[in-house]
């Protein structure tokens, strides 16, 4: 049982009105793995420059993640940043140096080749395409794709998707892939481009699991105050991931726990800048969280 995860390793600078931080460990390779760590061993996919600092790389092995996969390149790391205003369910982007990240091609070192469950984050469909040439019979896998992608590089996206086993996006991208304006419509029309099951995020409004025969909705849970949202929805896909590689099985009952449990890991990501929450958070806390989720949905 091992998750393979290719995407980004990013440094990242966020304002919020609640305060900001400025270079602070991000990526959508990163939230993934911390997240999916919990329940599973994590091998990463992913670039970075001579300024990434060794306490990253401490704090991601300490969490168990292999990061033979983890190249580091003359130059500097790829830096985001952006600004959260209003109910922060959207950032406004201020500044994307794609640095050393501009030229990643990810390579599966042999070790890597075998995963069961393989995580494609969003990074070009074409780099998505070839990591799965790479990759020998995985169990299970799951994308994610972003805006850019379905703007710029839909015919290489839809050729992914072919290979895809569950693609995991936000409610806008599900709307631009599909065209369509309906939730319900946009998660049908994703389905007959190739993945059996679409999981669409919803950000504080939870999410929504659709195959051709079964739907399943999941609720955000309820927080006063969010502090800065960057990486949730990676860090609802490594909860959602890590849980069925856990499980051993992806039928609808372990995708429902799956839902559950990856809301619950984005809800403490939320609670803090970067991944600050999620340096102290244990089991026992995701488990307890899951369980309240369980008892807002509970008619008993």
């Amino acid at each position: 049982m091992s998750i393979l995860v290719v995407g980004s390793v990013a440094l990242d600078s966020v304002e919020t009105p609640h305060g900001s931080v400025d270079a602070a460990l991000g990526g959508s390779a990163t939230f993934f793995s911390v997240a999916a760590s919990y329940f599973a061993p994590v091998r990463l996919v992913a670039v970075v420059g001579t300024d990434f600092a060794e306490e990253h790389v401490a704090f991601l092995r300490s969490r168990g993640v292999d990061l033979e996969g983890l190249e580091r390149r003359e130059g500097k790391t790829f830096h985001w940043k952006g600004r959260y205003t209003g109910d922060m369910n959207e950032a406004t982007t201020l500044a994307t140096d794609l640095n050393v990240y501009a030229e990643f091609d990810p390579k599966l070192p042999a070790a890597y080749r075998d995963s069961d469950y393989v995580f494609l984050a969003n990074i070009a469909p074409d780099l998505q395409y070839r990591v799965l040439d790479q990759a020998t019979r995985p169990r299970l896998v799951t994308a994610d794709t972003m805006n850019l992608w379905i703007n710029t590089a839909k015919a290489d996206l839809l050729r992914t998707l072919q290979r895809v086993d569950i693609l995991v996006i936000n409610d806008g991208e599900a709307r631009l892939l599909s065209g369509e304006a309906n939730l319900i419509k946009a998660s049908r029309a994703i389905l007959r481009m190739g993945p059996s099951r679409v999981v669409v995020k919803k950000g504080s409004h939870g999410a929504i699991s659709l195959t051709a025969d079964s739907y399943c909705v999941t609720p955000a849970y309820p927080l006063e105050e969010v502090a800065d949202p960057t990486g949730a929805g990676d860090t609802f896909a490594g909860g959602f991931v890590g849980y069925v590689a856990s499980a051993g099985a992806a039928d609808e009952r372990a995708i429902r726990n799956a839902m559950l449990f990856g809301t619950a890991l984005a809800s403490f990501d939320v609670e803090d800048f970067s991944l600050n929450r999620q340096r102290a958070l244990t089991r026992a806390e995701i488990d307890r969280r899951v369980e309240e989720l369980r008892e807002f949905v509970s008619t008993d």
